[in-house]
């Protein structure tokens, strides 16, 4: 899933850029600390296992109800960040993940076959299964859904489904997940756009042997290697379908036209947003979502500490309002998790996200190894940590590779940060001055919220301990990634936060540090493009046993972090959040990796 964070399984990978997101500050009382790291471990160690696919039957609808639910009613949510992206093949960061839950819809997708939102099935969305395949992956065969619909009542058909595969080849198109056009071409990195160079705009279409639509319910995928992924991968909010009639390029990411139980009433970019039920959806044809709330009101600007306070004071409003990505602020977290009172009101749960701190590989300054490693050194990560909440919301990171992910070890540690979380900043210093480099300026781009000032000036003072001369440039919440993204920026230095889209590291790695990924949008944010790990990435994919497939990946994570120095981690993520004491359905899902939308209603 993931932007910082970007997510996990359905980006869901995902995500947080919304959230971006041991050390020894402490939290305020201990009771309780043995009994929470133990569930935290578990937690983790639960999402590392594979999810099945379902068949048929697993894939009708409707959901199965939630115990006590009843229609009706206006749910507030509170979001510090307003929406970059509404159209599917832009969105891969945690919030607006959150948010196609209830307004798009995909082949296929993941449906919570418990109430506690642990376990999970792969089933078909808009497809009647999860897919079938008769050569091991080479070739996948989909068949639409009878009676789905556009939220304007016009039916969804397969050219709806090519259009939507044939557009993410498209120059526009730079902000979603790239797996399945690479598996297309049949080639790593941005390559895959030569397949289709203007997408479906210019005429030109992707040809039967690649994808085929005999008709208007079947398609068919054809890879020239076995992509057993493919159901997983087509769960991701960026493969969602798009509507073929009512594409209107660049413009449909903010008016998009919806299939999911919601539409867009009313869209306020950084304001606020109004979802209502979409009459065209059929619950019959849908066994992941509901549709009980009737309006959902987002309000943006709403720092967790505000979203906090509100929704802790439970009066008018505030008793059936809650958010979908902010988590309980700093301030407030140790008391919340303590308060037995608002047990039925409080979820946790285990992000699949690791924070980095990249180095902007393409500024000359940067490709000094050996300035790098004083970076890594300097850096303090209880600053970070604290920021969010200290033990309670995060633990100090070794590795790229979470530990909800399989390959994770927890030994590794190579610049000591879980020892000495505060830095070093006399190894530091005398690194900086053996490359000579002592007073380099370095440009700090940080997100603007109060958890990003908070972190990015204690960080800065940090570096400036070894000897860096540190310059702090904020970035707007709502376009940061936007931002850092870009090739050409002008940051050495910022934080970003990645979540596997499914349990592997192969979609972790190759996303964020294949060389040949390399463009404006895309995840590699500190431009690493290393022989060696771009070669590493290559025979790893072809890896099928499971167990040797992570042992290889976490291979190089391991050069990445110690011998590349190109991003250096910070903290594994865990969430916290509220809502008010009318909000029922309230379940942390570990997919979505936050609140689950689809299943709220108001008591």
């Amino acid at each position: 899933m993931g932007k910082g964070g970007r997510h996990a399984y359905a980006a869901v990978s995902l995500l947080a850029a919304g959230a971006l997101v041991l050390t020894g500050c402490s939290e305020g009382g201990s009771e309780g600390t043995g009994d929470k790291n133990k569930q935290d471990q578990e937690n983790a160690q639960r999402q590392q296992a594979g999810i099945e696919f379902g068949d048929e039957k697993a894939s009708t609808g409707p959901a199965a109800e939630v115990a006590g639910a009843k229609p009706g009613g206006t749910i507030t949510v509170m979001q510090r960040d307003s929406f970059a992206h509404l159209d599917p093949g832009q969105i891969y960061v945690s919030d607006e993940m959150a948010l196609s839950q209830l307004i798009h819809r995909g082949l296929t997708g993941y449906k919570a076959t418990s109430d506690d939102g642990k376990e999970h099935e792969v089933v078909g969305d808009l497809a009647t299964d999860s897919g079938t395949t008769e050569d091991g992956g080479k070739t996948w065969k989909y068949t639409l859904k009878d009676g789905i619909k556009w939220a304007d009542g016009s039916p969804i058909t397969a050219k709806d489904v090519r259009h939507t595969f044939e557009r993410l080849f498209a120059p526009f198109i730079s902000n979603g997940p790239t797996f399945i056009q690479q598996w297309l071409a049949d080639t790593p990195g941005t390559a895959y756009r030569k397949l289709l160079k203007d997408g479906p705009y210019k005429g030109k279409h992707l040809p039967d042997s690649i994808i085929e639509t005999p008709d208007d319910k079947t398609i068919l995928f054809k890879f020239k290697t076995a992509k057993p992924d493919l159901p997983y991968a087509l769960a991701m909010a960026g493969y969602s379908i798009v509507s073929e009639e009512n594409d209107t390029k660049q413009k449909y990411d903010k008016e998009p036209m919806t299939a999911g139980p919601y539409k867009i009433e009313e869209f306020k970019s950084g304001k606020s947003m109004k979802l209502v039920k979409n009459t065209n959806w059929d619950p019959k044809t849908d066994p992941i979502r509901h549709q009980y709330v009737d309006t959902f009101n987002f309000q943006f600007n709403k720092q967790y500490e505000d979203s906090t306070k509100a929704i802790l004071d439970d009066s008018g409003a505030n008793a059936t309002a809650i958010s979908f990505s902010n988590q309980v602020d700093a301030g407030n977290l140790s008391k919340v998790l303590r308060d037995k009172s608002l047990d039925k009101r409080r979820v946790s749960g285990y992000q699949p996200y690791v924070g980095q701190i990249n180095v902007n590989l393409s500024h000359k300054e940067m490709q000094d190894k050996t300035v790098r490693e004083a970076i890594a050194y300097a850096l303090p990560i209880t600053p970070f940590v604290r920021a969010y909440g200290g033990n309670d919301a995060m633990e100090v990171a070794g590795g790229l590779i979470s530990p909800t992910v399989t390959g994770y070890d927890p030994s590794f540690d190579p610049f000591g940060k879980k020892k000495k979380p505060a830095g070093d900043p006399e190894k530091a210093k005398a690194l900086l001055e053996k490359a000579g480099k002592t007073g380099l300026k370095l440009t700090f781009g940080y997100i603007n919220t109060p958890e990003g000032q908070q972190y990015s000036t204690a960080m800065a003072a940090g570096l400036e301990k070894a000897g860096f001369d540190v310059q702090r440039q904020e970035i707007p919440a709502e376009t940061y990634y936007d931002q850092i993204s870009k090739v050409d920026n002008n940051f050495d230095i910022y934080h970003t936060a990645w979540g596997a889209d499914w349990p592997s590291a192969s979609t972790v790695i190759p996303p964020l540090y294949d060389g040949r990924q390399i463009q404006d949008g895309a995840a590699n944010y500190s431009h690493i493009d290393d022989p060696k790990v771009n070669a590493d990435i290559d025979k790893a994919s072809t890896i099928t046993d499971p167990v040797k497939a992570a042992e290889a990946w976490n291979a190089i994570n391991e050069y990445i972090v110690k011998d590349v120095v190109s991003n250096i981690p910070t903290a594994y993520y865990k969430q916290t959040q509220i809502a008010g004491s009318k909000i029922g359905g309230l379940v942390y899902d570990d997919v979505i990796g936050g609140v689950d939308p689809r299943r709220l209603f108001v008591k």
